[in-house]
């Protein structure tokens, strides 16, 4: 009663992805019945799941395909394929897989390519299987692809004339006029660079050290420079007396003098 409890929840736990969980379930059922073939197999599954390939190594049984995949998870690709030519049966499909995987890790593209083939014509096209494939199938033919589009490929599209002349033609020649350029170049004496001269910043018409020096008090507005206060104040004490007695011209001043002029002329007659 014990065991089926422990099977039934085994097989819980693996629908529900717990597969660490179920690898404690299977130890507990080998605990009980060490050479259930059963839960040796299912252990060795859960330990492939897990990555844990060097446990799936140590565990009896694991042999054939398992022990090739397992060998194969651990960069191990010449004891993988070893391994592989003995499995036959029902997991010769899984081993044919496994073969292409390494024929395509290894580089050897071609035999990838046709082991994916025959493994695509032989799938259900509405499996997931089918859709794996193929895509496995797309990247071994597009690195096969780039492998053989060399020199030659491209070659084939020119003219016979032109690719027999390319091949025959010597290595081109350097021309003197190019020669001369380079020896021009290395024998040329570096150029010395002038160094610009700064602009004056002395005003048009101004001579240092001749011109006077300007008045320190030109920013200053004209009423708040010290000449000005000074002008007014003489404006104001010596100019009074002197505009009393001015009087302005007038316009009929002439007719006056005129008078005068002619009594002195009367006096001398």
């Amino acid at each position: 009663m014990r065991l089926q409890r422990l099977f039934t929840s085994l097989c819980a736990q693996i629908d529900g992805g717990h597969f660490i969980n179920a690898l404690k379930t299977c130890d507990k059922i080998l605990t009980l019945a060490p050479t259930d073939p059963d839960a040796l197999q299912t252990k060795l599954f859960l330990l492939l799941q897990t990555e844990r390939y060097d446990s799936a190594l140590d565990l009896p049984g694991c042999d054939g395909f398992e022990k090739a995949y397992a060998l194969y998870r651990m960069q191990r690709g010449d004891e993988a394929r070893q391994v592989l030519k003995e499995v036959t049966g029902d997991a010769e499909r899984g081993a044919t897989h496994l073969e292409a995987q390494l024929s395509y890790r290894n580089g050897d593209f071609a035999t990838a390519v046709d082991l994916y083939t025959a493994l695509l014509d032989s799938s259900d096209p509405t499996s997931e299987e089918h859709t794996d494939i193929l895509t496995n199938l797309s990247a071994a033919q597009l690195h096969l692809d780039f492998l053989l589009q060399d020199t030659a490929s491209f070659s084939q599209l020119l003219p016979s004339s032109i690719a027999s002349s390319l091949e025959s033609a010597p290595p081109p020649a350097l021309a003197p006029s190019s020669i001369a350029a380079t020896v021009q170049v290395s024998t040329a004496q570096p150029t010395t660079t002038t160094k610009k001269v700064r602009a004056s910043r002395v005003p048009k018409g101004i001579t240092p050290g001749v011109s006077p020096a300007p008045d320190p008090e030109r920013w200053l507005k004209k009423s708040e420079r010290s000449t000005y206060q000074q002008s007014r104040k003489k404006g104001r004490s010596g100019g009074g007396g002197a505009t009393q007695g001015l009087t302005e011209p007038a316009t009929g001043g002439g007719g006056g003098g005129g008078g005068g002029a002619g009594k002195k002329k009367g006096k001398k007659k």
